[in-house]
């Protein structure tokens, strides 16, 4: 998968906007994949909690991630 994300935005294989939705949707099914294959964590009853321990960490990186790109792109329309 990191593979194809880099050949699509190396190699220009399409429009900006195909691209970034590819990547995103690319990074969306290898997170699940960690998760699934490296992580171990299923829907079985016995790892429940681990699961809502990672949702939550991941809710938290997300909201990070997300106050810092808003804080970057008000800083830009500023500099403009």
């Amino acid at each position: 998968m990191s593979c194809l994300a880099f050949a699509l935005v190396a190699w220009q294989l399409a429009t900006p906007t195909v691209t970034l939705w590819s990547v995103f949707g690319l990074a969306l099914l290898q997170g699940i994949a960690h998760f699934r294959y490296f992580l171990h964590v299923d829907l079985r009853k016995s790892v429940r909690e681990d699961l809502q321990l990672i949702l939550f960490a991941s809710l938290i990186v997300l909201l990070m991630v997300g106050g810092t790109l808003v804080i970057m792109f008000n800083l830009r329309h500023r500099m403009m």
